[in-house]
C-alpha cells in the first residue's frame, strides 16, 4: 500500500506531519492562541487529537476553552467540542506526484454562553473533501473544501476553501502556510485568514510550534493572532 512520507530525519523515515489535517497519523496537541479583535481579545486554550482507527479511517477531536472580554467583562468558559471522521478512499500517483484523497464529516457542539461572548450559539454538521499532494519529498500541498450547516441554535450556512502548504526544513523542522476563505451564506460575508506556523520535532514523538495568523479582507473576524503548541505523535 502506498504511504505518503513527509519527513525523513537522520534516524530514518518519520510519520507525516500532523499539521496536515489529512495526515494519516495519530497525535495529541496542546495549544494556546491569543486573538486580537478590534476592541477585545480571545484566549483560546484547546486540546486537539487524532487517532488512526485503521489505515483508511481517522478520528479527530477537539475541545476549546475561552478566556475573553468580548462582553465587556473578563469571562471564562468551555467554548466548543467537535468530532471528525476522515476516510481515505484512494491513494496512488498522479503523473509521479503521490496523492491521498480524503472525505469526511464533522460535528461541532457549542458549549459556550453567548451572553458572555463565548461561542456562536450553533451546533454544526459538515462534509468535506480534500487531497494531500506530495509535490516533492519536502513539500506537501493540501487543498480542502468544507461545507457547514447548523442543526441546532442560530442559523449557520457557510463553505470554507483552504489551501495548506507544508515545507520540511533542516533539523526536523517545518514551516506551514495556511490560507482559508469562508463564504458565509447567511450574512453575505467572506471572512479570510492566513496562518504561518513554524515547528520543530525534538524526537520522533515530541514537537513544538509557534503560529502567527492574520485576518484578511473587510469581513475579517479578527486582526491577528499568535499561538504556541506542544505535540505528541504516536
Amino acid at each position: 500500500m502506498f504511504t505518503l512520507v513527509l519527513a525523513q530525519g537522520s534516524e530514518g523515515n518519520e510519520a507525516e506531519n500532523a499539521s496536515n489535517p489529512l495526515a494519516a497519523v495519530s497525535n495529541i496537541d496542546l495549544r494556546a492562541k491569543y486573538y486580537d479583535l478590534d476592541d477585545s481579545h480571545i484566549k483560546d486554550y484547546n486540546l486537539e487529537g487524532a487517532m488512526m482507527l485503521n489505515p483508511k479511517l481517522k478520528l479527530k477531536y477537539e475541545l476549546h476553552y475561552w478566556d475573553t472580554d468580548i462582553s465587556g467583562t473578563d469571562e471564562k468558559h468551555l467554548e466548543s467540542t467537535l468530532v471528525k471522521l476522515i476516510y481515505f478512499p484512494k491513494d496512488g500517483k498522479l503523473q509521479n506526484i503521490p496523492y491521498r484523497l480524503a472525505v469526511g464529516t464533522e460535528i461541532k457542539f457549542d458549549l459556550g454562553d453567548e451572553e458572555k461572548g463565548i461561542g456562536d450559539g450553533s451546533d454544526l454538521a459538515s462534509l468535506f473533501v480534500g487531497i494531500t499532494l506530495g509535490l516533492t519529498p519536502d513539500l506537501t500541498m493540501v487543498p480542502l473544501i468544507q461545507h457547514y450547516e447548523s442543526f441546532n441554535g442560530n442559523d449557520v450556512s457557510m463553505t470554507s476553501a483552504r489551501l495548506i502548504a507544508i515545507q520540511k526544513l533542516p533539523a526536523r523542522s517545518w514551516i506551514k502556510f495556511d490560507l482559508k476563505t469562508t463564504f458565509d451564506w447567511e450574512n453575505s460575508t467572506i471572512p479570510a485568514s492566513f496562518e504561518l506556523q513554524l515547528g520543530k520535532s525534538f524526537t520522533r514523538s515530541i514537537g513544538l510550534y509557534a503560529e502567527l495568523e492574520a485576518g484578511l479582507g473587510g469581513d475579517k473576524q479578527y486582526d491577528k493572532a499568535v499561538g504556541v503548541g506542544l505535540r505528541y505523535t504516536y
